[in-house]
């Protein structure tokens, strides 16, 4: 029987990728380093520490990780305050309700900042949703390691076998495989290059 249900982020409640991938890519001109659209594609679900620790080391990069973060992080966020058509993704909401109603537990367990969950969240009305928020900054390594997931099911206090995770990336649908969660794969127009077939369910 399922008791929680937990939750990707980005592409899977809120299309923000493209507002990341912006801001990404406007930072690569920024710092002058050629990251490809596939080297882009393999960071999808992990965190922005982790990304940017594997590109400094990649690039020699000269700048401390957190303040790579901390710029990506204000470009982001100049985009995000300012891009009145950003909305949940269709659906979202009713499923929200349903499942509540259902009297699942859901917890949220994203690769993203807290900081941007926050914003997120206050811009939508998301809490009173979730019993639980697990930010990716939180752990050395994110996903596809299934850390978090296993630490969303740990806090949700359910057996993994009674959880299901929602994801959109490869990385975050390998980490659910691994962390022994079933996992619902969603194939966002956004996230193109992630492999579903690591998904139980499509």
């Amino acid at each position: 029987m399922i008791r929680t249900v937990i939750f990707d982020m980005d592409g899977v409640i809120i299309d923000t990728e493209p507002i990341h991938h912006a801001a990404f890519f406007a930072h690569f001109a920024e710092l002058d380093i050629p990251v490809s659209a596939a080297e882009y594609a393999s960071f999808l679900g992990s965190s922005t520490r982790n990304v940017y620790q594997a590109l400094k080391a990649r690039y020699q990069l000269a700048d401390e990780v957190e303040d790579l973060l901390l710029r990506k992080r204000a470009l982001f966020n100049a985009v995000f305050d300012t891009d009145s058509s950003l909305d949940l993704l269709p659906g979202v909401r009713p499923l929200l309700d349903d499942l509540r109603q259902a009297g699942l537990q859901l917890v949220l367990a994203s690769s993203a900042s807290k900081a941007t969950i926050k914003r997120v969240f206050d811009r939508f009305g998301l809490a009173p949703y979730f019993a639980h928020v697990v930010s990716g900054e939180d752990f050395e390594r994110s996903k596809p390691d299934p850390a978090i997931f296993r630490h969303a099911a740990e806090l949700a206090a359910t057996p993994v076998t009674e959880c299901v995770v929602i994801e959109d990336s490869s990385n975050g649908m390998a980490a659910a495989r691994a962390a022994g969660i079933y996992c619902i794969g969603y194939a966002s127009p956004h996230s193109e290059g992630q492999d579903v077939s690591l998904a139980d369910r499509v």
